[in-house]
């Protein structure tokens, strides 16, 4: 019973004994043993002196400052809402205690809710792609005529691979991002013009390119990032809701919905043009928090903020965190830190917390330009950037994160936004927002 009403699992003696007494004495003499004590104690109190009587009183005040040196050392520890409850001399004992064990079973079932809602999340043994024995890294080669046949598709502003190996693009249908879209204080201004009513999202054949599924349509203001999860749930950022939402398989409604509506902001309950999602086998969630907060935020799998990158001892500022991969074996998460110009790796804290705020890789080169998005595929990172200066390419990259180099060059583009890897790396998706395009690769 004290272990429980303390919610410990492991023995306190001197009150999981007192306890014990207390039990035994209720259970087995009860109350007429109760009533019989404080006669006698009545009685001696009137057959004694006033110095025996004053010499029962301190040992009784001393037994009780006993208690309450061993009491205030367990609940305080336990129970931060302490005082809180009132008067620490005047509430009803009995009633201090039942509000404690209530507080403890609610937290009980908070954990139990959380371990349940992990559930679906089981770690795998991770099999990263091994590229160290190749003589040169993976280059991606553009797949002429593909696909075959030509869309009209808005700006593709991201793309990601569901689990039958088809790419999934996420597309602005007839709406644009242009300089009246937001104003000063990030809030947008097409509210009044509703969401967007053609399909958003796009799943298209690998063989073909084909559209073989659509949806999204009437949901979205400002698509922006997706990611698919292992398990098929579909992650997607709205700029223009400032929110992120997770889609379950075959599912029309959100299952999760980080963020407010229309609310940009910078609390824990805020985010402001979230631009990218990446999913850990365990089910933590790392949001890349965007254009205004220039955070990624790291979520367990309930949903629940655990981490802010960058955060004290930290040395690591981000100027628009515009995309992210994680390389699990390696325990990083890679960020496309476009403003910056370079691709930073932090430690994702998925095996340990150990090495969390320590300097993190830096790929930082001349010709880097502005980094929109990353993919890992084994060991390797590539990237694509955007427009930047007359004298830099806007192209593909191969980054080798634990030498923080870039170690080959690949693509031509106009304005990238968006790349995925097949996870068995049979291919590569780039997506373009001018011209609206996506392009498909293989690795040789």
């Amino acid at each position: 019973s004290s272990r429980l009403i303390r919610g410990e699992e492991h023995n306190n003696f001197p009150v999981d004994f007192g306890f014990s007494v207390l039990s035994l004495c209720v259970f087995f003499f009860g109350f007429d043993l109760c009533k019989s004590a404080s006669t006698v104690i009545r009685k001696v109190f009137e057959s004694t002196s006033s110095k025996s009587r004053k010499m029962t009183m301190m040992m009784v005040m001393v037994t009780v400052v006993l208690v309450a040196m061993v009491a205030g050392r367990e609940v305080p520890q336990a129970l931060p809402q302490y005082e809180a409850m009132g008067s620490r001399f005047g509430d009803n004992p009995l009633r201090l205690m039942n509000q404690y064990y209530e507080l403890m079973k609610a937290r009980r079932l908070e954990d139990a809710i959380n371990e349940l809602e992990q559930e679906e999340y089981q770690p795998e043994p991770l099999k990263p792609v091994d590229t160290t024995h190749l003589d040169s890294p993976p280059k991606p080669r553009a797949i002429e005529n593909w696909p075959h046949e030509s869309h009209e598709f808005g700006q593709v502003t991201a793309v990601s691979i569901n689990r039958d190996g088809n790419p999934v693009i996420f597309h602005r249908g007839h709406r644009t991002w242009t300089a009246e879209s937001f104003n000063a204080t990030n809030h947008f201004q097409l509210i009044a013009d509703g969401p967007i009513e053609d399909s958003t999202i796009l799943t298209l054949s690998a063989a073909t390119g084909a559209v073989i599924d659509e949806s999204g349509g009437g949901i979205f203001y400002m698509p922006h990032g997706m990611t698919i999860d292992r398990n098929g749930n579909m992650w997607l950022t709205d700029v223009a809701l400032h929110q992120v939402f997770k889609f379950m398989p075959g599912h029309d409604y959100p299952s999760i919905t980080v963020g407010r509506r229309f609310e940009p902001g910078s609390t824990r309950n805020h985010l402001c043009k979230p631009t990218a999602v990446a999913v850990a086998t365990t089910g933590e969630v790392f949001i890349a928090d965007g254009y205004c907060n220039n955070r990624v935020l790291k979520l367990n799998a309930a949903g629940r903020l655990i981490r802010t990158i960058p955060q004290p001892p930290e040395f690591l500022s981000l100027q628009v965190p515009h995309g992210l991969t994680l390389l699990e074996h390696l325990d990083l998460i890679c960020v496309a830190d476009r403003e910056n110009m370079r691709v930073v790796c932090p430690k994702a804290g998925l095996k340990t917390t150990f090495g969390e705020g320590t300097q993190a890789a830096t790929i930082q080169e001349p010709d880097l330009g502005h980094v929109y998005d990353v993919a890992s595929y084994g060991d390797l990172v590539y990237a694509i950037n955007g427009p930047t200066a007359d004298m830099i390419p806007v192209r593909g990259f191969t980054i080798d994160p634990r030498s923080e180099t870039i170690i080959d060059h690949w693509g031509k583009f106009q304005n990238p936004h968006s790349i995925a890897f097949c996870p068995n790396g049979s291919a590569m998706y780039v997506t373009e927002i001018g011209p609206n395009k996506i392009w498909k690769f293989e690795l040789v």
